[in-house]
């Protein structure tokens, strides 16, 4: 369920983005973006406990919180939104368009908007224009295209949010309550949500009323669609107790995959509908899934695998694997610390791993040629003294040192063999140069695939979902490295960046690559988002045969070569 954390952070992120847009100190901002993170990171509900305990929260910043927590908004917040035109807000979504550019677009050109922005450049308006080069408007195009792409789409870790807070709030007004669609099949974006529930029809008149509401786009007995403030719909349906199991079938979807299941029944003279699996006037099975699907003759298929990708053929022939399970990870091998870009201490991300009853947890703090995390060989040293001395706490957990390299355009990373053999896991990841060819971006995975010291390649699309797209490369050559070098591909399970997708996870399984399943953890809450990393596995039939940090310790260290 979303905490107060989470809609206070977005409340001080977007003061901090008008305050930087009204010419604010840059110094300012930067303290402002800090706390949000910070608060976001927290792992208290800053509603119960006192926002001054989150590290990073001064006195001021405290109060506009607990302003926000009382009214929704603070005073600072409401002047910022009077003072900035919308059109300017709209125009800063643009990847790549900062606040000053926005800002004198609006002014200088009345430009409101991205469509208003491209319909300038594609008419030349802009050509000339100081400041703004053929290859800066270029970029702009590109950007206006890939927001668009993105429409109303929200990364699933967005989605599931407020689909828990949606339900958390209709729980008392319902006997059963659940979410389906593409969110329940686990997809990386999702365009609305589903909302199941067993439910008197007065719960539609109390899901209307609840203030994540923002317009009523239809309203009825059984079916109620809203617009929230998120902008993201939520349809609410209330089915029949009896027919549970056959309306979250068909809700789930995919449609390909209900179709091929239909036309099973259609074959055995049946009707299958969101009421039930009928034969003439006689219900064969409606209260569960798993009769309906053994009614057919099927094995249960899995929500992350109806998308019609074989699973039909497969379920009928009893051959479905035993996809991996949350359950199923024994640790965590890519977290990061406040050493870096992280927000808890070593201490705290260590003691929040053991809590998760793993088996070993890796602290993989950043390294030195990501300058902004201004990391030193000394500090990390310091850090595997620190980690050691805090393994004889945790008797049950091994502890890795490890570290998130920075593969350089040429495939080289930061340090030599000599420093990297030091490490328990080595995990190297693109974080620069995204714009490489699809040759020189290949070259470069590779060169890192081929280092001896390198385990993982970290988020390997280096996507960030809504804002940068994937990097070109050739993914078969990648994986063929990959699998021969015994490098594994990191499912980063940070649902921003949900990297490797499932569909590159299913080709690089094919070439015989292994997977490790992270979190990419900033905070102890980020550690949860092992969930959404194990959807994308599953969508792309992983077993725990296929993903390394669900492998005993000793079979683990085999594998990184540290026995």
């Amino acid at each position: 369920m979303a905490r107060a954390n989470d809609e206070a952070a977005a409340a001080l992120e977007e003061y901090a983005e008008l305050f930087a847009l009204t010419g604010g100190d840059a110094f300012r901002v930067r303290s402002y973006q800090k706390a949000a993170k910070a608060i976001a990171g927290f792992p208290d509900d800053i509603s119960v406990v006192d926002v001054r305990k989150v590290p990073g929260v001064g006195e001021a910043i405290a109060l506009k919180m607990e302003e926000f927590l009382q009214r929704g908004s603070f005073r600072q917040l409401d002047g910022l939104r009077e003072r900035v035109p919308d059109g300017v807000r709209r125009l800063t979504k643009v990847p790549s368009l900062g606040p000053k550019t926005a800002i004198m677009l609006f002014e200088e050109f009345g430009i409101d908007s991205p469509a208003a922005l491209g319909e300038a450049i594609a008419g030349g308006r802009l050509d000339g224009v100081k400041g703004l080069g053929a290859k800066t408007l270029a970029n702009l195009a590109k950007g206006i295209e890939q927001l668009e792409q993105s429409g109303r789409r929200v990364h699933i870790g967005i989605a599931t949010a407020l689909a828990e807070k949606v339900m958390a709030s209709l729980t008392d007004s319902s006997d059963r309550i659940a979410y389906a669609g593409s969110l329940r099949r686990m997809k990386d974006t999702i365009g609305d949500i589903d909302i199941l529930a067993v439910a008197p029809v007065s719960i539609m008149e109390e899901f209307r009323a609840q203030p994540y509401v923002e317009e009523v786009i239809a309203a009825g007995d059984k079916k109620t669609s809203v617009r929230t403030t998120t902008g993201l719909q939520v349809d609410l349906r209330v089915v029949p107790a009896e027919s549970w199991g056959a309306a979250m079938q068909y809700f789930t979807g995919s449609k390909e995959h209900n179709v091929a299941i239909r036309e099973i029944a259609v074959k055995k003279g049946w009707k299958l509908s969101e009421y039930g699996l009928f034969e003439g006037e006689r219900v064969i099975a409606a209260a569960t899934e798993e009769e309906i699907y053994a009614a057919l003759g099927m094995q249960y298929v899995p929500p992350t695998l109806r998308e019609d990708g074989g699973e039909v053929r497969a379920a009928l022939r009893g051959e479905l694997p035993v996809l991996v399970e949350l359950s199923d990870l024994r640790g965590d091998l890519h977290t990061h610390t406040d050493l870096t870009d992280g927000i808890a201490s070593l201490e705290d991300m260590v003691a929040a791993g053991a809590a998760r009853g793993y088996s070993y947890y890796a602290v993989t703090d950043h390294a030195p040629d990501l300058t902004m995390q201004r990391m030193t060989l000394d500090k990390a040293l310091e850090q595997r003294g620190r980690l050691r001395d805090l393994q004889s706490r945790y008797p049950g957990m091994r502890l890795l040192h490890g570290t998130e390299l920075n593969i350089a355009p040429d495939g080289s990373v930061d340090w030599p063999a000599s420093v990297l053999s030091g490490f328990d896991v080595c995990v190297a990841s693109v974080h620069s140069h995204f714009n490489q060819s699809r040759e020189e971006m290949t070259r470069r995975f590779i060169a890192a695939c081929e280092n001896p010291e390198v385990h993982i390649i970290g988020h390997p699309t280096t996507r960030k979902i809504g804002k940068r797209e994937p990097v070109n490369a050739d993914w078969d050559a990648v994986f063929r490295a990959a699998a021969r070098t015994g490098t594994a591909m990191e499912i980063d399970s940070y649902p921003d960046r949900s990297d490797l997708p499932a569909d590159l996870v299913r080709l690089a399984r094919h070439h015989g690559v292994k997977f490790s399943i992270d979190s990419d953890s900033h905070a102890i809450p980020h550690l949860a988002h092992q969930r959404f990393g194990v959807g994308i596995a599953q969508r792309a039939w992983l077993t725990t045969e296929d993903i390394i940090n669900t492998w005993p310790v000793d079979r683990l260290l085999t594998f990184l070569n540290r026995t």
